[in-house]
């Protein structure tokens, strides 16, 4: 009997460890069976130590009940950050050196991000860092990280970001078959979302596409572009006698930044715009990254300082104007707010400026950061959100597809 409390105190202790990493990172609808699983646990290790342990025996049960939990978090934790990413990949039919039909095919391609919670982007996003040598979020913390992710999720219902690039994708068509184009066919693929580039690029394959052009949705060149460029690359596709050119993101586009003024432009409804704060938020990377990947905050800066420019050329006054950043880097979003209330301004316009489509961070994660401004109430602050399906965007897109079919002789 006295060997029957220790193995008792062994396998809930381990047990416990693993029901809060499934608590953590399990799917909302069923998030309350196991927290209710685990706090049965909690309270029966508790009870079991109280009640079974006495003397020198106590402070070993407690110790080895602690070693035991988090050893059990630590092998589930790694249990669910080795998930292989499901999502399907077709099998490519086209035979090696078929030409194709003759038409041109694009893939449009975004980050992506699923409509309701799946944490396998950011699974996949942990293994690539790790394989990169990147510092990130340590080891046992990722589970918390994952937590935090579906709990942005449960406060906003769902992320639009799949539903706007449809919408954005279906724009883009429209344009081109507008302008008499009825041959070019057009894909949708994304980083963390069905359905992946590679999977995007063979299905265009199998079509018979002579001619691949990859629109790159992103605003900068970065570890997202490189992974869906060597996912798109690995397919090998001047093998099966098509050609491939990439359009490079966003960042370079005059279009895309003229967007953001006229988009202000139409919502300040008179204001005077030197009485109008602008504040473009982007998103940030850690300075440790900044050694692998530079041009991700060089050209977000770039970008922006640019935008910026341009309110002031079109008479919005240079002190209320500023940068500010999501994540890692300063200053945040309501530092800069608070010191375009103590310039006098009236009215505050905010974008989340790196950010393509509608999604977490522009629906919920910016505007809170934002909304932390001390401030009084009757300031307007009007939430001009991600680019999204806006006409200039499209364009602009479009501009670089048509630059990229250009110089692919196409």
């Amino acid at each position: 009997m006295k060997y029957l409390k220790w193995f008792t105190l062994i396998v809930l202790s381990i047990l416990l460890g693993v029901l809060l990493v499934q608590y953590m990172t399990i799917h909302p609808l069923q998030m309350g069976l196991v927290l209710f699983l685990t706090l049965v646990v909690l309270f029966v290790i508790i009870i079991l130590i109280a009640k079974g342990f006495q003397g020198k025996q106590l402070p070993i049960a407690i110790i080895l009940s602690i070693v035991l939990f988090v050893s059990g978090y630590a092998v589930m934790t790694q249990i669910f950050l080795s998930r292989e990413d499901p999502r399907f990949v077709p099998e490519l039919t086209r035979a090696l050196g078929d030409p194709g039909d003759g038409h041109t095919a694009v893939i449009y391609f975004t980050h992506g991000e699923p409509s309701t919670y799946n944490p396998i982007s950011w699974i996949n996003q942990f293994k690539e860092f790790d394989e990169q040598g990147i510092a990130f979020i340590p080891f046992l913390v990722r589970p918390y990280f994952v937590h935090q992710l579906r709990n942005a999720y449960l406060r906003v219902g769902q992320s639009h970001h799949r539903d706007m690039h449809l919408q954005m994708l279906q724009s883009l068509e429209a344009a081109y078959r507008q302008e008499g184009d009825e041959t070019t066919k057009f894909y949708i693929s994304f980083l963390d979302d069905e359905p992946r580039p590679d999977a995007a690029v063979i299905q265009a394959l199998n079509d018979g596409a002579s001619h691949i052009v990859v629109s790159e949705v992103f605003l900068t060149i970065s570890n997202h572009t490189a992974e869906g460029e060597h996912q798109i690359e690995s397919v090998n596709v001047e093998d099966y006698g098509a050609t491939l050119t990439f359009t490079g993101p966003m960042w370079d586009s005059e279009g895309l930044r003229s967007m953001f003024v006229k988009r202000a432009n139409a919502n300040i409804d008179g204001t005077d715009k030197s009485k109008v704060g602008v504040l473009l938020v982007g998103h940030g990377q850690p300075d440790e990254w900044d050694v692998e990947w530079p041009t991700e905050t060089e050209q977000e800066t770039s970008f922006r300082q640019e935008v910026l420019n341009l309110f002031a050329e079109d008479g919005y006054d240079p002190d209320n104007l500023s940068l500010a950043w999501m994540s890692f880097k300063e200053p945040k979003p309501a530092e800069k707010v608070e010191e375009f209330y103590e310039n006098g301004i009236e009215k505050l316009v905010f974008y989340s400026a790196a950010i393509s489509a509608d999604s977490i961070h522009s629906q919920y994660d910016i505007p809170e950061l934002v909304y932390e401004a001390d401030i009084p109430k009757d300031i307007p602050i009007i939430n001009l959100g991600a680019w999204n399906n806006d006409p200039i965007v499209i364009a602009a897109i479009k501009e670089k597809i048509d630059e990229a079919m250009a110089a692919s002789g196409k």
